[in-house]
């Protein structure tokens, strides 16, 4: 389907009833990918008609995720709540025009008349009623009794809903409160929408808005939006994604410490991917290649292995001072950045932290995680007291090793005397656990237990060298007197 004459405008409308789902910040992206590459412009709309549901401080959370996502709208957040006089005034014009009649039947009424029908839905019991408009009436929108209504989907093709399979839809609640269905059309209209790009639950409520903006068309004709409904997310038992089972929120994975760019391009090839069999895109060539036409119809696995493995490269790919500038928040937190990461969050009183030691062990640290709130736990026995000992690894390399003991003796004898750098130390381990017939890699365990409290992490020689021979020592000493202890 060709582009309509003049730059194309496309829009993002969430509700603000929770956080930003990642099946919406995938819309939100595929809409920002076109509006890119066609020097379009990206409008945010807020949807918060819904004022049972909706709260005005989840609107902060959304343009938060869409900042950290590195797409900022160029026009909005518009707020349909700031709107309701303009979806009065076309109420009134469809009342006028007699698309709109009153209903006064309850949801118990509707379901008492209709539970034998072989066609579910309203039965046009109010249609010639002809009730007068007041506050315990909803109004319905008089869907025609013959023909059918085709969107015409760039994804899905040409896809028929039968009037006679369509029963009369509200428009307007017995509140006075328009339904999105309703303010969508409005408010598409009223912004000049080109394109209306959207997940494909959203398609059996389409031909209600494309009737709605028919009607409308008798007064004023306003070019038709083409339109595109994105295939869902689903997980690994192919289910649609669920925040009761899933971990779904934009928010959960920037606290982990996920990239933004690695977050953004993993989000691009859900539904959709560029020539080639790349998993890794900048995104200049995600703007470049994206073609809606290309975007397949089957669900998209949200695959969060593959998400973790695609975000460790992007991290290993950063240079030190990028890496440490981007592990900040997890290390030594800044609240005036705005936000904070509730996980993975230092243990350590903020005085403790050195910015050198940091520095000094960031890219050992660096090659090692996948996400950015592992850090902490790397490097927190550098800026504690004591060490976080971790017990059952404790209770396996050393508590249970005969030669546990031996080793962490004599590496306090070799160590009180050798040069006190990277490499002597190295050397005079590797003597020590050789003296108590193992190799390096697995006799170091003791030692690294005894000084980290861990079994695994960055290069040992490094941080004892970091650490100083004294306060290795002290650490070195404690654990001998636990083991002999026992």
């Amino acid at each position: 389907m060709g582009l309509p004459v003049g730059a194309p405008r496309v829009r993002f409308a969430p509700s603000p009833t929770g956080y930003l789902h990642v099946g919406n910040a995938r819309t939100a992206l595929f809409n920002w990918l076109f509006a890119r590459k066609h020097n379009g412009v990206f409008v945010l709309r807020i949807e918060d008609t819904d004022e049972e549901r909706s709260r005005s401080s989840l609107v902060d959370g959304i343009l938060s995720g869409l900042s950290w996502l590195g797409m900022d709208p160029d026009e909005g957040p518009y707020r349909q709540s700031e709107r309701t006089d303009r979806y009065a005034e076309v109420v009134e014009q469809l009342w006028e025009d007699g698309y709109l009649y009153a209903c006064d039947c309850s949801r118990e009424d509707v379901l008492a008349r209709t539970r034998n029908n072989p066609t579910p839905g309203y039965d046009g019991y109010c249609r010639e009623r002809e009730l007068e408009r007041g506050p315990r009436t909803a109004l319905r929108f008089r869907t025609p009794d013959t023909g059918s209504t085709v969107v015409h989907d760039i994804i899905r093709g040409d896809v028929e809903f039968p009037h006679a399979a369509m029963e009369d839809f509200v428009c307007v609640k017995s509140t006075g409160q328009p339904l999105f269905v309703l303010a969508n059309v409005v408010d598409d209209r009223d912004t000049k929408i080109t394109h209306v790009i959207r997940g494909e639950d959203l398609l059996p409520t389409t031909p209600k808005g494309l009737l709605i903006w028919s009607a409308l068309d008798e007064r004023d004709s306003v070019p038709l939006p083409a339109f595109a409904h994105l295939p869902m997310l689903v997980n690994e038992q192919r289910k649609k994604l669920s925040k009761r089972r899933d971990q779904v929120a934009v928010e959960y994975y920037r606290d982990r410490g996920f990239l933004a760019e690695a977050f953004r391009n993993y989000l691009a090839l859900l539904g959709w991917s560029p020539p080639g069999d790349r998993e890794k895109v900048d995104v200049e060539t995600l703007i470049r290649e994206f073609r809606l036409e290309d975007v397949h119809r089957a669900g998209a696995f949200f695959d969060v292995k593959k998400l973790t493995h695609l975000n460790g490269e992007y991290i290993r790919e950063l240079s030190t001072a990028e890496f440490i500038d981007a592990v900040r928040p997890w290390v030594a937190p800044e609240p005036e950045r705005g936000w904070a990461p509730a996980t993975g969050t230092p243990p350590w009183p903020a005085e403790r932290f050195d910015e050198q030691i940091f520095a000094e062990m960031a890219p050992l640290v660096q090659e090692r995680i996948s996400v950015l709130s592992e850090v902490p736990s790397m490097v927190d026995f550098l800026f504690l007291d004591e060490p976080v000992i971790d017990e059952q690894a404790w209770s396996e390399r050393v508590a249970r090793d005969p030669r546990a003991q031996q080793i962490l003796r004599s590496a306090i004898e070799a160590y009180e005397h050798c040069d006190w750098d990277r490499t002597a130390i190295q050397a005079a381990t590797r003597a020590v656990v050789e003296m108590a017939g193992t190799n390096l890699s697995k006799g170091q365990a003791p030692i690294r237990l005894a000084v980290t409290g861990r079994a695994v992490g960055p290069p040992l020689f490094e941080p004892l060298e970091l650490l100083g021979r004294t306060e290795v020592l002290r650490r070195l000493r404690s654990a001998l007197s636990r083991v002999e202890a026992v």
